[in-house]
C-alpha cells in the first residue's frame, strides 16, 4: 500500500485544500508511475489534507495518522505502507515514519525543520531526493535531516543536477525514483540506478 502526500505552502492559518491547487496535482503523476510500477500489486491512494498548510492545532501529520487507520481498516493490521510526499508531504512522510505498519519513506524536495531528523525510524528505509536548484525547500537542511536520520536506520540521498521545487524539469527522474524505490521496498523488485545503488548501501548519488 502507498500513501502519497502532497505539499504546500507553509501557513499559520488553516485553509481549506482544493483538490485542483498546483500542490495537489503535482503528485497526480507521481502517484500513477507508482501504481504502473507495482503492476497491479499495489493499492495507490493520494491524501488531501484537512488543511492547508501547517499549525500548531492540526497539521498533515495528523491526516497521515488518520489516513493510516483507514489502510489498516481496510487493508488489514499487518499491510506494509510506503509515504511518498512532496515539500511539506515530505515533512508530514517523514515526520510519520514511525507510525506502526511504515515500512518505507520517500521524501521529495521535502521542506524540513532542521531537528526533524530526530526521529527514530528504525526498521524503515528512507530515500531523500531533492534538485540542487531549489530555491523554496532547502536542498542543504534536506540532507543535515538525511545525516540524522542515519543514527537508527538506512538513508539514502538523491541529489538532481538542476532540480528545481517543482521537479516538472526532471520530473522523470524524482518520479522514477519514488516508483522504484517502494517497488522494491514493498514488492522486492529489482530496480535500476539510482535506487539500486542507494538500496546497496550507497548514501548519496548524484544524477
Amino acid at each position: 500500500m502507498v500513501l502519497v502526500l502532497h505539499g504546500g505552502a507553509a501557513r499559520a492559518e488553516a485553509t481549506v485544500v482544493s483538490p485542483t491547487q498546483l500542490s495537489v496535482l503535482r503528485m497526480v503523476p507521481v502517484a500513477r508511475r507508482i501504481a504502473r510500477a507495482g503492476r497491479g500489486r499495489l493499492a495507490v491512494h493520494r491524501l488531501l489534507n484537512s488543511s492547508r498548510g501547517w499549525d500548531a492545532a492540526h497539521t498533515p501529520v495528523d491526516d497521515v495518522a488518520w489516513a493510516l487507520d483507514q489502510v489498516r481498516e481496510r487493508y488489514g493490521s499487518d499491510v506494509p505502507v510506503g509515504l511518498v510526499g512532496h515539500s511539506l508531504g515530505g515533512r508530514a512522510a517523514i515526520l510519520s515514519g514511525d507510525q506502526p505498519g511504515v515500512r518505507s519513506v520517500v521524501a521529495l524536495a521535502p521542506w524540513v525543520y532542521a531537528d526533524d531528523g530526530q526521529r527514530d525510524l528504525s526498521g524503515r528505509q528512507v530515500l531523500v531526493v531533492h534538485g540542487d536548484e531549489d530555491r523554496i525547500a532547502s536542498p542543504q537542511r534536506s540532507a543535515a535531516v538525511a545525516e540524522d536520520l542515519r543514527r537508527t536506520t538506512a538513508v539514502g540521498y538523491i541529489r538532481v543536477a538542476g532540480g528545481k521545487h517543482a521537479m516538472l524539469g526532471h520530473h522523470r527522474v524524482f518520479d522514477g525514483a519514488a516508483a522504484d524505490f517502494v517497488t522494491a521496498t514493498l514488492l522486492g523488485d529489482e530496480v535500476p540506478a539510482p535506487v539500486r545503488d542507494v538500496l546497496g548501501g550507497q548514501q548519496l548519488v548524484e544524477v
